[in-house]
């Protein structure tokens, strides 16, 4: 029989809050370096080496704002549907669907001026990502449906949708055989704003439109109530269904934005690898983040600093991939483990 009671915590004061996470980041960096040391690594040298690989030289700083950007945007999505309790796993395949329309624009409409090409890829983008995400949405609303699993489905939808334009119809004839889309047109490409991609002022821009979005307006004000009960958004008159459609339009867009600027300014074409996992991943972020836009920010900078800082280690000091996620794993899980003692206590039976 359990000799342990778990019940549901008051709210903690704030001081208390970061004095939880403090530790748990801080227990998480002496476990991960009990782990390297048992790997016969030096910990002290191996994060030396993370932070070296993620700010050590320009390129490798502007590699690793490069790595942010996806991860801020399609953070900032998954965020408006998870704030509505509707938990959005189709990330990777909402990316997908946006730089498909994306690059539609750029490949048969590439003749057109830069400052007209770029807003209309953005624009179909966002349009194509919300509606591959409006699709869940109004099944849930209407019938009730699981969107965890509809949306996880939709992913491999999209991928394999890109994957036959890739191997069929826009296959690029000129690529020698290789299964390729062909390049865009310079026109197409986001120009570079202090030796970055213009991305990086796109995901600024949207993490204080999402926050404002939020936390000052009646749509957001409506999610919010949503997700904490349909039943008294309800009764209070508002439209659930209407609600849903909005939070999945914003979700869906953020994360199709996300496919516009890969194909545009990382990739320069399609392919079915240009999601990158950062759907998945961008789920991690926002709950760690508690779901809040300007604290995502910060997250999302730290986590691209960990990614890249991990792929310097692999080179440079030829650590195996394998021990680089076992180092991000256990970082990861005191972090998130750090939620549940925000939320519940743990005490002895008979003990309040």
């Amino acid at each position: 029989m359990s000799l342990l009671r778990v019940s549901k915590r008051a709210e903690l004061p704030q001081g208390r809050v970061a004095l939880i996470r403090t530790a748990a980041v801080l227990l998480s960096l002496a476990a991960a370096a009990a782990a390297l040391a048992a790997f016969g690594l030096n910990p002290l040298d191996i994060y030396g080496a993370i932070v070296e690989g993620a700010f050590g030289t320009g390129m490798r700083a502007r590699q690793t704002v490069i790595k942010a950007v996806p991860l801020i945007i399609t953070s900032l999505g998954i965020l408006v549907a998870f704030k509505m309790k509707f938990w959005n796993i189709g990330g990777e395949g909402q990316i997908m669907a946006g730089a498909f329309a994306a690059a539609y624009v750029a490949l048969y409409h590439g003749d057109l001026p830069r400052p007209l090409l770029l807003p209309l890829m953005a624009l179909a983008g966002m349009a194509m990502g919300g509606v591959w995400a409006l699709i869940p949405g109004l099944f849930k609303a209407k019938l009730g449906t699981n969107e965890t699993i509809f949306t996880l489905m939709m992913n491999y939808i999209a991928i394999k949708f890109v994957e036959y334009l890739q191997f069929g119809p826009w296959k690029d004839p000129e690529a020698g055989g290789f299964p390729k889309i062909a390049i865009f047109p310079e026109n197409a490409v986001l120009p570079n704003i202090l030796g970055v991609h213009a991305g990086w002022v796109v995901a600024l821009a949207a993490v204080a439109a999402v926050h404002l979005f939020m936390n000052h307006t009646k749509k957001g004000f409506e999610i919010s109530v949503v997700g904490e009960s349909a039943e008294t958004a309800r009764y209070a008159g508002m439209n659930i269904t209407g609600v849903i459609v909005a939070a999945m339009l914003a979700s869906g867009g953020l994360c199709g934005l996300t496919g516009m600027i890969q194909a545009s300014a990382i990739d320069k074409t399609l392919g079915v690898g240009l999601s990158a996992n950062y759907g998945f991943t961008a789920i991690i972020t926002a709950w760690l983040a508690r779901l809040n836009a300007v604290a995502l920010l910060f997250v999302c900078v730290a986590f691209a600093v960990l990614l890249q800082g991990s792929a310097y280690i692999q080179l440079a000091m030829k650590v195996p991939a394998a021990v680089a996620g076992v180092v991000q794993g256990i970082i990861l899980f005191f972090v998130l483990g750090s939620e549940f003692f925000l939320q519940y206590k743990v005490s002895r039976k008979g003990r309040v």
